[in-house]
């Protein structure tokens, strides 16, 4: 169960709330109130710098206390309708109401879960800590810097890189029930040589329609990118006998 934010109690932290009155322009009214919600119950003290700005949403850098967490941010000019065409097929999702703002907010609560399948199944990727209406708090992945995805920085060891992504794909499928379902070296990160994988809001059940097909899409595009690094296709026997 996603961790859900706490009733807002503006009176109790004015300084905090004087901090996202420099969001104004930038965000509307109703995300600055989901903003203010997760800072005052902890998950982060400030906004930072832009890490991606994306058609579908926007990922920051935050700062809680001396480390670092990453707030993403769905867009609401987001094509809502293309997001329900995609999760109404998912059993996860029959029923899924065609309201705009429910549809954006089941979207992301959909990521926050699927992370934490993802990473119950022993898959490395950014542990989810709350998600509240089109808001998604997560972990922080690399040092000072975020870490670069894999198609701006190339692994030193990218055999390696790729079985372990292999790896990672079969637990994602066989152990999370799961297909990451938009797989490319844009939504992997290289952490100091080891993959980390992210935007699982694509993520699908593997009782969706022709689910074998996107994993096999995710595992072409593995093969084409190490190729050109290189590194011979693996053969994935898994997918037959599953």
């Amino acid at each position: 169960m996603e961790r859900k934010a706490r009733p807002l109690r503006y009176k109790k932290n004015i300084s905090a709330r004087e901090k996202f009155k420099a969001y104004e322009n930038v965000f509307d009214q109703a995300t600055l109130r989901v903003l203010f919600k997760l800072s005052s119950q902890g998950y982060f003290d400030e906004l930072q710098g832009a890490i991606k700005i994306g058609k579908e949403a926007n990922v920051f850098f935050a700062i809680k206390g001396k480390k670092k967490v990453v707030v993403k941010i769905y867009r609401k000019s987001a094509n809502f309708k293309k997001m329900y065409d995609y999760m109404a097929p998912d059993p996860r999702y029959i029923g899924l109401k065609r309201n705009k703002m429910n549809i954006i907010s089941t979207w992301a609560k959909k990521e926050y879960r699927n992370l934490l399948k993802a990473r119950s199944a022993g898959v490395k990727v950014p542990t989810p800590y709350a998600v509240y209406q089109n808001v998604l708090v997560m972990e922080f992945i690399g040092d000072k810097e975020p870490a670069p995805q894999l198609n701006k920085v190339k692994p030193d060891e990218p055999k390696q890189f790729y079985e372990t992504l292999i790896k990672y794909l079969k637990k994602l499928y066989l152990n999370a029930k799961l297909v990451h379902a938009d797989l490319s070296e844009f939504n992997i990160l290289n952490d100091n040589g080891k993959p980390v994988i992210i935007d699982l809001s694509h993520a699908v059940d593997v009782r969706y329609p022709n689910v074998k097909a996107l994993l096999k899409r995710d595992l072409d595009n593995l093969a084409r990118f190490f190729k050109k690094l290189n590194v011979e296709e693996k053969e994935v026997k898994w997918i037959q006998k599953n």
